[in-house]
């Protein structure tokens, strides 16, 4: 069959497609362009009821540069950032544009994600925003190379990590980190009880940790100290690459070390315990079960501040 061939259209210029679809001119105009002139309606001062435990922004994507002490050792990857701080009562609200100036210009002079940093950062934020207190959070993946064990064929790895710093002009800095590690969990009960093999599934383990303030960046990568707690407690590591010898071996390694979600937070919780640069912990485990339509949970939170000597 032949299609009618359609007639070349004459379209109108831009601005009148513009037009055609609603677009205005401008109208007469009476409010001042001058920023000194302009009304700060943020930098109010009167009784607002309440004070705000925090106020900010959230879900800000930027770049940033992190070390780490695992290939690659530097790496550019995307930080998801949260800026807030306290607004006294007597303030109407905050000036949020000094959040994202502030990281821009951070940026400009290269955005290390390093705790010393981090804690300028939210200490500076506080006095541009003639507060007391700041808050910072960034997420980020982290990647990791990570080697099969018996080929030694390499391949990237990542991980979700999390750095929470909050600065009180009165207390000083809190420091917390997180990170998120995906392990091979296989089922304790259906190794005991099967005749031929047991189940595993693909287990994520999500470790917060609230530092001591003497803690060095220079000699440990909290990092690394966080996936080697996961990942040597659980039945066998993930891999990127894995040749026939590498699953044989790996296979066998889970068949060796089945663990129950109990199982792991509670061997997870133990390595963190014995780290003297944590102080507080909180360790989860969900089991993507195989052979269930549920997942299967667990959760630890410890405190070592509230035990006796």
């Amino acid at each position: 069959m032949f299609e009618a061939k359609e007639q070349k259209k004459k379209l109108p210029n831009k601005q009148e497609r513009h037009k055609l679809f609603g677009s205005v001119p401008p109208g007469p105009k009476s409010k001042p362009v001058e920023k000194d002139k302009m009304p700060d309606l943020q930098n109010t001062k009167k009784d607002f009821l309440f004070t705000l435990d925090a106020v900010g922004i959230q879900n800000v994507k930027h770049p940033v540069v992190i070390n780490s002490k695992l290939k690659p050792y530097n790496q550019t990857t995307i930080g998801t950032f949260s800026f807030s701080s306290s607004i006294h009562q007597e303030s109407k609200g905050t000036n949020m544009s000094r959040f994202t100036e502030q990281l821009n210009r951070y940026y400009e002079n290269g955005f290390i994600l390093d705790f010393d940093t981090m804690k300028s950062f939210t200490k500076e934020l506080a006095g541009r925003l003639k507060q007391n207190d700041a808050y910072l959070e960034v997420s980020f993946p982290w990647f990791f190379e990570r080697k099969g064990p018996e080929s030694q064929l390499a391949g990237m790895n990542h991980a979700n990590a999390k750095v929470k710093v909050s600065y009180h002009v009165d207390t000083g800095f809190d420091v917390e980190v997180s990170l998120e590690a995906t392990i091979t969990t296989l089922c304790p009960c259906s190794k005991e009880i099967s005749e031929y093999s047991a189940h595993n599934q693909r287990g994520n383990v999500s470790m917060t940790a609230t530092l001591t303030d003497d803690f060095d960046e220079d000699t440990s990568d909290w990092k690394e100290v966080l996936l080697e707690a996961a990942e040597t407690n659980a039945s066998a590591r993930i891999h990127p690459v894995l040749k026939r010898p590498d699953e044989k071996m790996v296979t066998e390694t889970a068949y060796e070390n089945p663990r129950f979600v109990e199982d792991m937070v509670r061997l997870v919780a133990a390595d963190l315990y014995e780290l003297p640069f944590v102080q507080k912990f909180e360790v989860s485990c969900v089991n993507e079960e195989s052979i269930h339509l549920h997942d299967a949970m667990a959760t630890i939170r410890y405190d070592k501040s509230n035990e006796e000597d």
